[in-house]
């Protein structure tokens, strides 16, 4: 589904289902060098049991045109601008890692001016701050390749998925490293794993942000993340007003190493 957003057609995947006015809202928001097809597993399920689903490439991403979003402020803009494009009254807002932030940020910021629009607030392997080391950031520029590996051996505590993940033979590792890889070269004016790196070292709105979040927050943690430690997402834990936490045993890449899990706690989050 392409939508008019901010001047230019933004890309959200739907489950195969047509968007629907009377049925609630789920808007998933990927991390760095991802698209929307890290949340195929959960978003297939979701719009076949009730809801209408937007798994969003962020501009300048993949199948989204635009400038990728320099910052997190900028891409929630975005965000808000999806809700107030389709005329949206009430979504669920869903991020992973750098999405995490986005979504933050643009739950507080849609709460000043629609308040009660965002009913609830997913925060998949998040921290705060999110910092991402000198090094790698100069590599996301100078040996992308070799920074998206390194990336990856962070990301996963396992080779393989489960059963229900993927399919047979799936090699988690090798699958996420050619999705970054397209990803990143999908843009050939911007480099988006820099840009995006940039935006989550940068951020600093968050202590700000999770006190204006009037919704109930799910916090979705790896045991076994090295990218963003269940530990290093406390500090946005102790901030908010109705906070729930679910640890599953995974790694960073947590919809396809822990997929069922994921599913469930979004399943039991958003049940009215």
């Amino acid at each position: 589904m392409q939508i008019s957003v901010q001047g230019h057609d933004l890309y959200a995947y739907t489950g195969g289902k047509p968007f629907n006015p009377a049925q609630p809202t789920a808007v998933f928001i990927h991390g760095v060098l991802n698209d929307h097809s890290v949340w195929i597993l959960q978003t297939r399920y979701m719009a076949h049991h009730g809801w209408n689903v937007l798994a969003i490439d962020l501009p300048g991403h993949c199948k989204s045109e635009g400038t990728p979003p320099q910052s997190v402020e900028e891409a929630a803009d975005t965000v808000i601008a999806l809700l107030d494009a389709l005329k949206i009254e009430i979504a669920a807002l869903i991020g992973h890692s750098f999405g995490s932030l986005i979504a933050l940020e643009a739950a507080a910021r849609d709460a000043q001016v629609h308040p009660g629009r965002v009913s609830h607030l997913v925060m998949v392997g998040t921290a705060y701050p999110m910092r991402v080391s000198p090094a790698l950031l100069d590599q996301s520029v100078s040996a992308p390749f070799k920074a998206i590996d390194m990336v990856n051996s962070f990301s996963h505590s396992t080779l393989a998925p489960p059963p229900s993940a993927l399919g047979p033979g799936t090699w988690l590792y090798g699958g996420s490293k050619a999705l970054m890889r397209r990803v990143l070269a999908s843009n050939t004016q911007v480099n988006v794993f820099h840009t995006g790196f940039k935006a989550c070292d940068d951020y600093r709105g968050a202590e700000a942000a999770m006190p204006q979040v009037a919704c109930p927050v799910l916090f979705v943690l790896g045991s076994a993340d090295q990218m963003t430690p269940p530990k290093a997402a406390q500090s946005l834990i102790d901030l908010c007003k109705q906070p729930k936490v679910v640890k599953l045993p995974a790694g960073h890449s947590l919809m396809t190493e822990a997929p069922e899990g994921v599913l469930q706690a979004l399943k039991d989050f958003l049940k009215p």
